[in-house]
């Protein structure tokens, strides 16, 4: 971090113009929660453990789209695969969880009968979302691509919101906010949980089992030079010493660090997973609850002599 410090300024460091919009959109989200919540039909109070999943959410968000750590994503790749966690496995389904049912509904009644809701419809299929966030996270992955995004800062963006909305279809499906709207049953759920850890495994297996690093920038000085730029303020010259030599920033030689990078992951991937199906047994546990009812008299079967 004292490295970092001493080679980039505030802005490059902690992005403030994302913290700026995230502070917006938590506002909003308050008072969409209390001065605004009338508008919406059958609107109920918002439970604090909701409120706190969703300020969860933005600050892994943040995590992952700026902080220090996307100046070190730009530094090692092991930094760029925990930001990759952090926005697309923690962030989205916190947001999620945070979000009021009534909120969502309202969401979905008004765009299920217009024209779009054509088009919504098929993109939230489970089998769709399934291998269009795992498809996009593969292909992202793959060094031609890596390398040609993180060279265009636009084209590099527009796929981070790309995927961000193909989590959020992801998780929808696994966590099922609106349960009378989930297209699953409980067990689907887990299955589908499974399927999405299975599908992600090929581009952890591709970054952990090269022979050799395979993405140029953070092999190549000329392309790390050109991708630093840009989260640097203009006029300012890119600090070359951390990228070789004894200043350098990453404690590891590049395959090693590409490789701590897939086992990351993954490992973390199965994490999340796990306690996501924790949390779907734990609603499949409390729906037979609710069906089967508590116990009365009428139920207790008599016994004649």
């Amino acid at each position: 971090m004292e490295q970092l410090n001493e080679n980039f300024g505030f802005r490059a460091l902690w992005t403030p113009e994302l913290l700026l919009g995230l502070i917006v959109v938590a506002v909003v989200y308050f008072l969409l929660i209390t001065k605004w919540r009338n508008r919406f039909s059958g609107s109920t109070p918002v439970k604090n453990r909701q409120k706190i999943y969703f300020l969860f959410g933005l600050l892994a968000l943040y995590l992952g789209w700026g902080s220090p750590l996307y100046i070190a994503g730009h530094l090692m790749i092991s930094f760029h695969m925990l930001q990759m966690v952090f926005a697309y496995f923690v962030a989205t389904p916190l947001i999620l969880l945070g979000l009021p049912a009534w909120f969502l509904q309202a969401i979905v009644n008004k765009y299920e009968n217009r024209l779009l809701g054509n088009i919504f419809k098929f993109v939230w299929s489970p089998i769709v979302a399934l291998f269009l966030f795992n498809g996009l996270f593969s292909f992202y992955h793959l060094p031609f691509m890596f390398d040609t995004l993180m060279q265009a800062t636009v084209l590099h963006s527009l796929y981070e919101y790309l995927l961000l909305a193909a989590s959020l279809l992801m998780w929808w499906h696994m966590i099922a906010p609106l349960p009378n709207l989930s297209p699953l049953s409980d067990l689907k759920r887990i299955g589908y949980i499974f399927a999405n850890g299975l599908l992600i495994t090929p581009a952890c297996a591709l970054i952990i089992f090269a022979g050799s690093a395979m993405y140029s920038t953070y092999t190549d000085p000329a392309i790390w030079a050109t991708v630093m730029s840009y989260c640097l303020p203009s006029g300012v010259d890119v600090p070359m010493t951390l990228f070789s030599g004894p200043s350098s920033f990453a404690f590891l030689d590049a395959r090693m660090d590409q490789q701590l990078a897939g086992v990351m992951m993954k490992v973390m991937q199965e994490l999340v997973y796990g306690i996501a199906i924790g949390y779907v047994f734990k609603q499949w546990l409390k729906k037979e609850k609710q069906q089967d009812g508590p116990l009365t008299i009428s139920d207790i079967p008599t016994v004649r002599p």
